[in-house]
């Protein structure tokens, strides 16, 4: 992922937690043909650990009927990308609009690259373990969580015989938030007050996170 210095992310609680309120990643691979394919998975990153070589696992599952695990070989190299709020950011907003005129409109992003290599795994047990533990993830929040032991076990047992384990062994770690840091305190606020006020879906969260940087 390209990077300027300006909008790299190194701070490894904010990276976790970004992808913990994310919940969901495109996973990329190569078919060995050379085509591209990708599938969004709900996820859970386990052992995530910041001093590498390995910065722990990232699992998923997928529909058995989806053709991608079937071109994944050991080995594989996989990309998950995590998608945050995007923002439009028009030059409105900044002071020289009416001076030089040297503004263009640009785009507000976060996003989180994990690399690595890619395994796959038809283990019932290990399936039932990813959809418990993934259920339980989103069902804590709820006043009375539903639990996966509440399902009829013969209907679960159908359904896990319908997915397949994707686990991502991490190797790289990339970060990036861009959210207008080459712009004055001025123009951020100005920018701030833009989506707010946009009506645009997102765009407020892109509003809150310049935010905390002002």
């Amino acid at each position: 992922m390209y990077i300027p210095p300006i909008n790299k992310v190194d701070d490894w609680e904010e990276i976790v937690g970004f992808v913990a309120a994310v919940r969901a990643a495109d996973l990329v691979t190569v078919s060995p043909t050379g085509l591209p394919i990708a599938t969004l998975m709900p996820m859970v990153w386990e052992e995530a650990n910041p001093e590498g070589p390995s910065y722990g696992r990232l699992i998923m599952h997928m529909a058995r009927g989806n053709e991608q695990w079937k071109s994944i070989t050991p080995g594989t190299h996989g990309l998950a990308i995590l998608h945050g709020a995007q923002a439009y950011i028009s030059p409105s907003n900044y002071s020289n609009k009416e001076t030089d005129h040297k503004v263009v409109p640009t785009w507000n992003y976060q996003s989180v690259h994990l690399s690595g290599t890619v395994e796959i795994s038809e283990d019932i047990e290990l399936l039932r373990k990813i959809v418990t533990n993934l259920t339980a993830q989103h069902e804590s929040t709820r006043a009375e969580p539903w639990l996966a032991e509440e399902s009829d076990p013969h209907y679960f047992e159908l359904q896990l015989k319908g997915i397949i384990a994707v686990i991502l062994h991490i190797t790289k770690v990339e970060a990036k938030s861009k959210i207008s840091q080459n712009k004055s305190a001025q123009e951020r606020e100005r920018i701030v007050e833009d989506l707010f006020n946009s009506g645009i879906l997102g765009e407020d969260v892109i509003a809150s996170e310049m935010q905390r940087y002002l």
